[in-house]
């Protein structure tokens, strides 16, 4: 008996299974397409940040100019720490602030950087004329090309930078630490040590930071350094900066946005897995006779699955590796395209960790989504798959609840563990496996729904209506497939759409047209009128500016000091390094208070402060408690009486910490100031005026920063959009699939009506009602699960406002639904060709 025979040899199984397989995979490209489009986004994506995370870490040294940085603010190194700082090592000290060069009628803000003769510790600065410089001669700067051109000025030329003249010594081709810098507010301008001090740009109050770099005798360990330091000014307010996080910044970026991007190729191979398992099905349908037949012959359950599980895992390797070729492939076109949006150029490179993910994350899809029609094919006697088609065979879910629940572990151990945001992953996972089960469950209420609705009376409505709900019918799978599908293409419009209307229409409205920075605090009237007399209409605001940072927060008896912390929370950015301080006697605009009481104006009492609530909720301050900060190097301390929200769209300035002014109004300070032009404002002449008449203040223009900031977002955008259309492309394998796959049930049907007299308009019209009725409950399901995760990407992810373009978006959808319904008549055209005779013959 054949339940006692042997079972069949894999050898011999995969004799039986190549010889059935065809050469192109007819049946089996539905998988090969969803594995390579899934495998190859992760495999992309895992390559291009392992690349770039690898490259910062690798070249960490050379990007910072040393092993370690210190940085502070307002002030340079008194000896004691200068001292400190050269038994470390050997030391290169400079200075970081922003100023205005002018070369005649030209001015632009730029970046002055201040470096003494031993810049730079690591690696060389390189000259447009081929030469190898360190820090300029007196009298001399090195500027950026784009410096120069906003200057009109060229090597041997000259540029004023606080009212004092510097011969251009050459144009800057390659600056070896400029990734450390991080964004700056203008292109750079290189000069000696000693400049801004002689130009009168770090008088007492101005705004300029101390950069100090370290470079320690080989074998020396940066976080050993930054200990002593600690240890030794515990209080001197110094960020630190070591070489294996040489760019913070741009780390945390490419780290970020690598694992968004992989949860979207994450959600594409899911999407894609919907489709395996369709083709899957269609597949195994297409072979119910020779199945049947092998069973017939003595072959037991465990040989047919032997069988066919060999040729989908031959199916499965393909699709993955051709994923994986074309991931690597792709990589450099990436960089290429994205430009100045990654720190570093990854070019052409292999990581087998990624690769390996990437490779092992298709697999376990594949089996995830395989499994169940796999199983149901075996576990079935040879005369009912024979008569499969006028009874269908009923569920096995039983069998594949093992082989499903290890593989949906086995997906969410690898996801969790390999994920930077462990929160963010759980839930993505999480919702992932809500949305399939909502879908799962919509599909049967669709059944229900059907069979207990009234029949219509005209029989072509009455017969599609009964298609949705009659036995063997495909309603679940469809609804799953066609739900995840559409939902991609809603949520696509509805974030793109979003982010085009924050980054094009809220900001640049909404901003003012100019930033100044270090405003004399005795000529803040002068100020207003050179303003007033160039533009009579403009409106100017003027703020105290200092510098300060955060040694202590709580209650005033058990205080807790940020040197303590182990780690700084993650919505805590005001504990790391030196942050905007200003005093008020009023609310500051765009501020409102949520807790507490302002001050009234000539407050004289104990010095209060008023923080911004998400601040205080994030460290669990209450009115009442108390906050230590350094200024200047001088401890103070002031009373919690107020708690802010902070309208931080307004593109003004806005402090998370307002001190009363007896709290620290006489330290050494000047004023910044923002400048909001009416409509046809001659600018040029209003930027002249400052420049001449306030030389030691940066004047910056913000249509330039938003340009800026446009791009890189635009960039960013790109990024998105390019990952997300491999999910729609996925989406629209999944169409594919999932309509082949009830393409093969409907050919019994037509060709019973077409024996009873049917033709082949109402066939095709009957086809058309039926996906028509479908889509019509799908597509508002679409649009409600779609802008609910487009929300969530938008609002909770990026922080944007949430502004999607509903044309836009119902447009898309009607896309969608338009490419259903193509695709549905698309694939009914061949069975419309069937003829009855010799499909019966072959049922």
């Amino acid at each position: 008996m054949a339940g006692n025979a042997a079972p069949l040899p894999w050898s011999a199984a995969w004799t039986i299974a190549r010889r059935d397989l065809s050469a192109r995979f007819r049946g089996l490209r539905l998988l090969l397409v969803c594995l390579f489009l899934g495998v190859g986004a992760l495999a992309a994506i895992g390559t291009l940040t392992g690349a770039i995370e690898r490259e910062l870490k690798d070249r960490g040294q050379h990007i910072l100019g040393g092993d370690l940085q210190v940085e502070v603010w307002q002030r340079t190194p008194s000896p004691a720490e200068r001292d400190a700082f050269t038994e470390l090592g050997k030391v290169s000290g400079g200075l970081r602030l922003q100023a205005m060069a002018t070369n005649g009628a030209l001015a632009s803000p730029v970046e002055l950087k201040a470096v003494d003769s031993a810049w730079p510790l690591v690696g060389r600065l390189m000259l447009a004329d081929g030469r190898a410089a360190g820090a300029p001669p007196a009298g001399t700067a090195w500027l950026s090309p784009d410096a120069a051109a906003r200057l009109g000025s060229a090597s041997g030329g000259t540029v004023t930078i606080g009212g004092k003249a510097l011969r251009v010594g050459g144009l800057i081709a390659d600056e070896p630490d400029r990734l450390s810098e991080g964004f700056t507010l203008g292109p750079a301008v290189i000069v000696p040590a000693d400049f801004p001090a002689s130009a009168g740009l770090t008088s007492p109050g101005a705004m300029y930071r101390s950069k100090t770099r370290i470079l320690l005798p080989r074998g020396g360990d940066p976080v050993v350094a930054i200990d002593r330091l600690k240890a030794r000014f515990p209080d001197a307010g110094f960020t630190y900066r070591q070489r294996d996080k040489a760019a913070p910044g741009a780390e945390s970026f490419v780290t970020r946005m690598g694992e968004f991007l992989v949860l979207v190729g994450l959600a594409a191979l899911v999407i894609a897995g919907i489709g395996i398992g369709g083709g899957v099905s269609s597949y195994l349908e297409a072979r119910r006779t020779s199945i049947a037949t092998l069973k017939v012959l003595g072959a037991t359950s465990g040989d047919i699955a032997r069988v066919y599980l060999l040729q989908i895992a031959a199916a499965a390797l393909i699709g993955s590796l051709a994923g994986l070729a074309g991931g690597v492939l792709v990589t450099p076109l990436l960089g290429k395209a994205l430009g100045t949006l990654l720190p570093v150029a990854p070019g052409f490179v292999i990581d087998p960790a990624a690769l390996g993910r990437a490779a092992l994350y298709g697999l376990l899809v594949a089996l995830v989504f395989a499994a169940p029609p796999l199983l149901a094919a075996r576990r079935f006697p040879a005369m009912a798959l024979m008569r499969a088609r006028v009874s269908p065979l009923a569920g096995g879910w039983r069998d594949a609840v093992l082989p499903v629940a290890g593989g949906v572990a086995a997906i969410a151990a690898l996801a969790l563990l390999t994920a930077a945001q462990v929160t963010v992953t759980a839930w993505f996972l999480a919702g992932s496996a809500a949305l399939l089960a909502l879908l799962g469950l919509l599909g049967w209420a669709i059944r229900r729904v059907a069979a207990r609705l009234p029949r219509p009376r005209r029989p072509l409505l009455r017969i599609a209506l009964a298609n949705l709900h009659r036995p063997g019918a495909q309603t679940g799978a469809l609804v799953t497939a066609l739900g995840f599908g559409l939902s991609a293409f809603v949520t696509l419009a509805a974030v793109q759409t979003s982010l085009d209307a924050n980054i094009a229409a809220r900001v640049p409205q909404r901003a003012p047209d100019y930033f100044v920075l270090d405003v004399p605090r005795d000529r803040a009237d002068a100020f207003r009128a050179a303003v007033a007399h160039q533009a009579p209409q403009a409106r100017v605001r003027l703020v105290p500016s200092l510098r300060g940072a955060i040694l202590a927060y709580g209650p005033a008896d058990r205080m807790t000091r940020v040197a303590d912390l182990k780690a700084v929370p993650e919505d805590a950015w005001a504990l790391r390094g030196e942050r905007g301080l200003t005093y008020s006697d009023s609310v500051p605009e765009g501020n409102s208070v949520t807790a507490g009481q302002w001050w009234p104006a000539g407050y004289a009492g104990p010095p209060l402060v008023s923080v911004d609530e998400k601040l205080a909720n994030t460290l669990g301050l209450h009115i009442g408690d108390s906050l230590t900060i350094s200024l200047l190097g001088v401890e103070r301390t002031a009373r919690i009486a107020a708690l802010r929200r902070i309208d931080w769209d307004s593109m003004g300035f806005n402090y998370v910490l307002v001190f009363s002014p007896n709290a620290i109004s006489d330290a050494p300070h000047n004023l910044a100031a923002t400048i909001n032009l009416p409509p046809r404002t001659d600018k040029g002449g209003l930027l002249r005026t400052l420049v001449r008449d306030f030389p030691s203040s940066s004047v910056i223009e913000v249509g330039g920063v938003l340009r800026q900031a446009r791009d890189l977002l635009g960039q960013v955008s790109l990024a998105i959009l390019a990952a997300a259309s491999v999910a729609v492309l996925a989406g629209v394998a999944v169409l594919l699939g999932a309509i082949a796959a009830a393409r093969a049930s409907r050919l019994y049907d037509n060709v019973i009506l077409r024996v009873l007299g049917a033709s082949r308009g109402q066939l095709l019209a009957l086809q058309l009602a039926e996906y028509a009725l479908l889509s019509a409950v799908l597509a508002l399901v679409a649009l409600a699960l779609g802008s609910a995760l487009g929300w969530l990407i938008v609002v909770r992810m990026f922080s944007f406002d949430w502004l999607p373009d509903w044309p836009r978006v119902l447009a898309v959808l009607g896309g969608g639904l338009t490419l259903v319904i193509g695709f549905a008549l698309a694939a009914s055209l061949p069975l419309l060709r069937a003829k009855p005779a010799q499909a019966l013959r072959e049922l």
